[in-house]
């Protein structure tokens, strides 16, 4: 099995994948602190129901510098015996990038890429995710990286409001009764859905505009912990791949790395 890790600045996404297949998964929250050692021990703990000794690969894409290195440890000292691979700039993932510097482009966001244009390929994608930043990716019918947008997270934004309004507090974010509210939790909870919701649509109807194409045309896929909150609200998104970035490492690590009889 193929043990994928997808560090994000908040949360870390951990799956084992069996073929294309997820059969399990964790969430976790992400301390650039720890060491290799005590990654080792956090993933020795989740695998205690067995499937350690299954790992035959690992693929790694990391948003946080510190964490990168401390991955690249502990492929080094504890999956030294099987293929391995970190998503880095260098390493070889079939997705063109057509930036003015393609080094900046997130690893997580060329792997969401790569697995949004095997997934739906045949016409553009746009991938949102839904983290600590709201990212929107747009792949080309030819599966071409041709660049995004980046907006603040869902969390951060509530974060901010809460610390700056004196009166504010975090609230659960659930679809309030309307949208016009009648209290200042419900209030909230309207501004956020719907206003988070609002964002997507814009953003990605003026990408296919950009692209001339119809949102008929065009794959908006949501993916990240954050997504479930707005699907239901979105009028643009179709498809929800909450795995996409553990996809999208699967395929970058078979192209590094190809199994007998690929």
């Amino acid at each position: 099995m193929l043990l994928a890790i997808d560090v994000g600045n908040t949360e870390t996404v951990i799956g084992l994948l069996d073929g294309t297949d997820v059969v399990r998964h964790w969430r976790v929250a992400t301390d650039a602190r720890q060491t290799a050692d005590e990654i080792m021990v956090l993933l020795r703990g989740l695998f205690s129901g067995g499937h350690d000794d299954e790992v035959g690969g690992v693929a790694v894409c990391s948003t946080v510098p510190a964490m990168q290195r401390e991955m690249r440890r502990l492929v080094q000292r504890y999956y030294e015996d099987v293929p391995s691979l970190l998503v880095e700039p260098g390493v070889r993932t079939g997705v063109p990038v057509l930036m003015d510097n393609p080094r900046e482009v997130g690893s997580d966001r060329i792997a969401n890429s790569l697995a949004a244009a095997h997934l739906y390929g045949g016409g553009p994608c746009i991938v949102a995710d839904f983290g600590t930043a709201t990212t929107f990716d747009v792949v080309s019918a030819r599966g071409e990286y041709i660049g995004g947008a980046i907006a603040p997270g869902i969390e951060v934004s509530l974060d901010a409001l809460g610390k700056a309004g004196a009166q504010l507090r975090r609230v659960e974010l659930v679809r309030p009764r309307s949208v016009i509210a009648k209290n200042t939790v419900e209030a909230l909870q309207s501004g956020a859905l719907y206003g988070f919701s609002s964002q997507v649509d814009g953003i990605v109807t003026r990408m296919a505009d950009e692209l001339g194409v119809g949102l008929d045309d065009v794959t908006v896929i949501a993916t990240g912990g954050l997504a479930p909150l707005v699907l239901d609200e979105s009028r643009t998104i179709d498809r929800h791949e909450p795995w996409l970035t553990l996809t999208g490492l699967r395929l970058v690590f078979d192209r590094n790395h190809p199994r007998s009889g690929e």
